[in-house]
């Protein structure tokens, strides 16, 4: 377990060189500088009313370069790009839309015999699947080991276990937990979040009690006379009481807010158990945890398999040993699994549905007496396929990796011998490239890349304004902090029209998608809207507190003013992304300044597809 930084500075660096120890300590200057060389990002241009005048990728590129001159200090980035996710410019797709850590990478995939796994589901007791140690497959400790030293825990302190997704790793801990004794639960998200509702729905069936942060509007900060209150209330003896379950990001994964490590500590002074959720993490954040200060109670968090390419993974539950008494009285739980090693052979033989971005597809039919075999590859994964043909039924009764053996015939020679290795046994060599990438460029070096790109982006945003006698009116709105030093990878946005109207974010997405740019979908949830913002509030907000009937619920009115919901936009930026990927989005976003974008694109749509398709 390496040593982590306790100031949480290491994300603060500013234009420095990466690894320059002078750089650790931020200043009130260091960060007005920053914020200033932000604004010159776009220079000599501060405004753009129309798409076509904004300036060209290159130039777009030196501006940049000129206002953070430490930015090609993040080339590595690059050069890892170019090398191992060389499908993300094979296929022009800009991802916006991953969260969590990328286990394996695209090359990987492809060329060499790194392992894969398969989930398996169970039920199982939560306090013995943590205690009794030593009995779970080799594969799967090799695994726990990798992920303990990327995540910097000590399996001394802490024990984990797998579940099948984020959601899941919430729900074992909320079913395990003993709400029947320990009432509260009280989270600080300012987003609707479907794991986190999920561990509500079952607190609340056990009769527990549920509470929430606030958030201010526009800047989305926690009111924190509010949420200190709801953390120490009724606890004025010296004697610590049962409180509950405190479940705490350190960061918004929406609206890219970052928190102070003071409410883990208020929050365990007073009593309570402390969760961490990890997820909105990017690589190597870890690092910046004094976990020997701060030491949550359970901490989750969530592994996919390739970036760009295959988001499906697993879901990652720690808990701390001196705490795991906290379950002992659990009863079996689903959604834990057991991770184990799949067959040895090229991972490129990835079942799906339908041919997507060089995915292999296996496709069968009932009405139907063979099995077909189709594969869409980049040109290095063309190059390496001779033959596709049909397999008959009778070859339907082997194994898929025998099947592949014997009828797809690939000129794959040096790595046949690997391949053909028994799909049962254990390989002594298990590969994690994606989180390899990320140790080997480290903590500093990603905190400046990605700070720099989610700032210029904020940056480029507000630079967008509808024509207008006086002062334009501004195309895009940010949810949460601006350009500042100390935000998260994560832009919350919305767009609108000349009038002021908003434009679907749903519709963005899809637009943004048919232009191969994927970007994500969320609600701001817990907001507090003042007395003058009354009339934006009318015009913005479209999701309220319901039932489960989806009406109104009387009992629910009083606090309804909280429970509002906002939908957003949002773009997540990790550093596998580079400059043209933010400039994309920017300029894709700018179409919009055209009044009739929307309906060009519509006629657009019908015109490649010769058929009518609402947007």
């Amino acid at each position: 377990m390496t040593s982590p930084c306790f100031r949480r500075c290491c994300p603060n660096q500013l234009l420095g060189q990466p690894g320059d120890s002078e750089q650790y300590t931020t200043s009130r200057q260091s960060r007005y500088d920053f914020i200033a060389a932000t604004a010159t990002s776009l220079h000599p241009n501060t405004q753009f009313t129309n798409h076509e005048s904004i300036p060209t990728l290159d130039q777009s590129f030196d501006n940049m370069k000129r206002a953070y001159p430490n930015y090609p200090e993040t080339d590595r980035a690059d050069r890892i790009r170019d090398q191992e996710y060389y499908q993300l410019t094979l296929m022009n797709h800009v991802c916006l839309d991953y969260n969590g850590h990328g286990l394996f990478s695209y090359s990987q995939q492809l060329h060499s015999n790194a392992t894969f796994f398969n989930i398996i589901y169970k039920s199982a007791n939560l306090y013995l699947e943590i205690t009794r140690g030593g009995q779970e497959p080799e594969f799967e400790t090799k695994i726990k080991e990798r992920i303990f030293r990327f995540m910097n825990i000590s399996s001394d302190e802490y024990s984990l276990v797998f579940t099948a997704n984020q959601t899941s790793a919430f729900k074992v801990l909320a079913d395990s937990y003993p709400f029947h004794t320990n009432r509260n639960l009280l989270t600080v998200y300012d987003h609707q979040n479907e794991a986190v509702e999920t561990m509500m729905e079952s607190c609340r069936k056990r009769s527990g009690r549920v509470d929430s942060a606030v958030f201010s509007w526009p800047n989305m900060r926690i009111q924190s006379k509010k949420l200190r209150k709801s953390i120490v209330s009724n606890n004025k003896s010296k004697k610590k009481k049962k409180r509950g379950l405190f479940v705490f990001p350190l960061q918004s994964k929406v609206t890219g807010s970052k928190y102070s490590y003071v409410w883990m500590s208020l929050a365990q002074e007073n009593g309570w158990h402390v969760c961490l959720d990890a997820n909105a993490f990017g690589a190597k954040d870890m690092e910046t945890l004094g976990l020997s200060l701060f030491r949550p109670d359970f901490l989750i968090c969530s592994f996919y398999k390739v970036f760009g390419e295959n988001p499906s993974g697993f879901g990652c539950l720690f808990i701390k040993k001196s705490r795991s008494s906290v379950v002992k009285n659990s009863s079996a739980v689903t959604g834990l699994v057991n991770i184990v090693q799949a067959p040895n052979r090229p991972l490129f033989l990835e079942e799906s549905t339908s041919i997507d971005r060089g995915k292999t597809v296996l496709s069968s039919s009932s009405s139907s007496s063979s099995l077909s075999v189709s594969l869409s590859l980049p040109k290095q994964g063309i190059s390496e396929i001779q033959e596709i043909g049909e397999i008959n039924e009778e070859k339907k009764e082997s194994s898929f990796f025998e099947i592949w053996k014997r009828d797809v015939a690939v000129d794959l020679k040096e790595k046949s011998t690997k391949n053909e290795a028994s799909s049962s046994g254990v390989s002594s060599d298990v590969e994690f490239r994606g989180l390899d990438h990320a140790d080997s460029l480290g903590l500093i070096l990603i905190s400046s890349r990605v700070r720099y790109l989610v700032n210029w982006l904020v940056n480029a945003f507000g630079s967008l304004k509808h024509p207008h006698p006086e002062d334009g009116v501004p195309l895009v709105r940010i949810y949460g902090p601006k350009v500042r030093v100390e935000r998260g990878p994560v832009v919350a946005f919305n767009v609108f029209d000349w009038k002021g109207e908003k434009v679907e974010p749903t519709l963005v997405q899809k637009l943004a998608d048919r232009h191969n740019i994927s970007l994500s979908y969320a609600v701001l949830k817990h907001v507090s809207f003042v007395d003058k913002n009354n009339e934006e509030r009318e015009r913005i907000v479209e999701v309220k507190s319901l039932d489960n009937e989806g009406q109104k619920n009387p009992l629910t009115r009083k606090k309804e003013r909280f429970d509002l919901g906002i939908p957003v936009v949002i773009a997540t930026i990790g550093f596998l992304i580079n400059f043209e990927d933010v400039y994309r989005v920017w300029a894709f976003v700018s179409r919009f300044l055209d009044a009739d974008f929307v309906e060009k694109e519509r006629w657009r749509y019908m015109a490649i597809n010769q058929t009518t398709v609402e947007v």
